[in-house]
């Protein structure tokens, strides 16, 4: 089942795909999602770049400043390609510090699935109410279903960056959260769900 329609997803997979030996850069949000989970795909393409990488990306793409989410951006068809810089952007964590916490994953290098999760929360505190906002939701709670997901470590990283009060908004989200189609939660599987998620974020 994909979010979007099949077209869409697979001419931004294939544009990412097109980007990754021409230019040095970290996969986030809802690709880098899909890399660990498998699940849904996504229509837009966030990456982690560095100034100067950014500066060969405007060779190939027409690219726009955006002051007040502190991003750049430049649109290929149907799919937006959103660019977080070092040391002006945050898309949940400092965008400097995110390549410390790479991992590579089939070529691509992604934030730890923990990590990752950080930057989606902040995603759907922002966009709770849209329709990006219910992708959100759900590449939230995959990486919180994978093998291995390591609490401890998350909540770590929500310490260390003093993100506690997202706990809370997210935990309310959540608990308001009655099945996920998209992820084949019926109500009993996601009230089973929610009851081991919760427990972490209290």
């Amino acid at each position: 089942m994909n979010f979007y329609h099949d077209l869409i997803v697979k001419k931004s997979w294939d544009l990412l795909k097109s980007l990754k030996p021409k230019y040095e850069f970290v996969l986030i949000d809802g690709w880098a999602v899909y890399l660990y989970t498998k699940g849904l795909k996504s229509k837009d393409i966030d990456l982690i770049l560095s100034f100067t990488e950014l500066n060969k990306l405007k060779e190939e793409f027409e690219i726009s400043k955006n002051e007040r989410l502190r991003k750049y951006g430049a649109r290929a068809g149907e799919s937006e390609i959103d660019v977080y810089l070092p040391f002006y952007s945050n898309p949940g964590l400092p965008a400097e510090d995110l390549g410390n916490f790479a991992v590579n994953l089939e070529g691509f290098k992604v934030p730890q699935k923990e990590i990752l999760a950080v930057l989606k929360q902040k995603a759907l505190l922002e966009r709770k109410e849209s329709v990006k906002g219910r992708k959100d939701l759900i590449d939230l709670v995959s990486p919180f279903q994978l093998r291995g997901f390591n609490w401890q470590k998350y909540q770590q990283i929500i310490k260390r960056y003093q993100l506690e009060n997202q706990l809370k908004l997210i935990a309310v989200i959540i608990g308001k959260t009655l099945k996920l189609e998209e992820l084949d939660l019926n109500v009993h599987q996601m009230a089973a769900l929610k009851r081991e998620i919760l427990s972490h974020l209290a």
